[in-house]
């Protein structure tokens, strides 16, 4: 799984980073709210899959075909890229909205086969993999915001780490070799400076009106997050 690219829009709002105090406060309060109300939205969407049996469903579809999964990766980057545009929209806040709503539904969509395996076969590996993210998530966020460095000079490892993990998955679907324990771990370590970047760019580069396409962008790195631990814990439970 792959987070969607950002770009930046014209914003009426200052640079959080330049804000005053009370301003920058209220941004981060916002942004984070949003967060939660994002993940609330994806986990409820998710029961909702799992309880419906659509999720057996979407199982047999990918299982019909190796190449399945390629397609619904591909539809689920190019949602992902409308979803960042809505949410950075300069003069909608509805449009802003309506953007976090559908990357919510497309992450929830895109998770549907993971979280049935776990479920099914590996049933303590979520609620382990839910904290270990949320720890992790934690001490990046605190550094962060402690050391108040500016991490963008992390942008050009991501991307062409990006481009890397995004060429070995396909190459994985291809030819049919599972990305095993090594890969995932690699993945955790690549999200984890993506949530780091995440997080120091909406301080330095996000405007204080921008407070959705923050969450948005935290969203999408933190879920990445989750994903591969979930991957993780999944391989080792097997190997077990």
């Amino acid at each position: 799984m792959q987070q969607p690219m950002h770009q930046m829009d014209m914003s009426t709002g200052v640079i959080v980073a330049n804000a005053e105090e009370s301003q920058r406060a209220a941004f981060i309060r916002r942004t984070y709210l949003h967060l939660g109300g994002a993940i609330l939205l994806f986990m409820g969407i998710e029961a909702l899959l799992l309880k419906s049996g659509v999720s057996e469903s979407f199982m047999a579809v990918l299982a019909g075909s190796r190449w399945m999964w390629l397609v619904v990766l591909g539809v689920f980057m190019l949602v992902s890229v409308v979803a960042d545009r809505w949410a950075r929209h300069p003069m909608s806040q509805g449009m802003q909205y309506a953007g976090l709503g559908l990357y919510a539904v497309a992450e929830a969509l895109i998770f549907m086969p993971v979280i049935y395996m776990a479920t099914r076969f590996a049933p303590d590996v979520l609620p382990n993999a839910a904290l270990i993210t949320l720890a992790l998530v934690a001490g990046i966020t605190f550094t962060a915001f402690t050391t108040r460095k500016n991490f963008s000079f992390l942008g050009p490892i991501l991307g062409i780490g990006g481009i890397v993990a995004l060429g070995v998955i396909v190459a994985s679907v291809i030819f049919g070799f599972s990305l095993g324990l090594v890969f995932s771990g690699l993945m955790i370590i690549f999200a984890a400076g993506s949530i780091l970047y995440t997080t120091s760019n909406i301080i330095h580069e996000y405007h204080t009106d921008q407070h959705v396409a923050a969450a948005l962008s935290l969203f999408s790195s933190v879920g990445l997050m989750f994903w591969y631990v979930t991957q993780f814990l999944m391989s080792m439970a097997g190997d077990n």
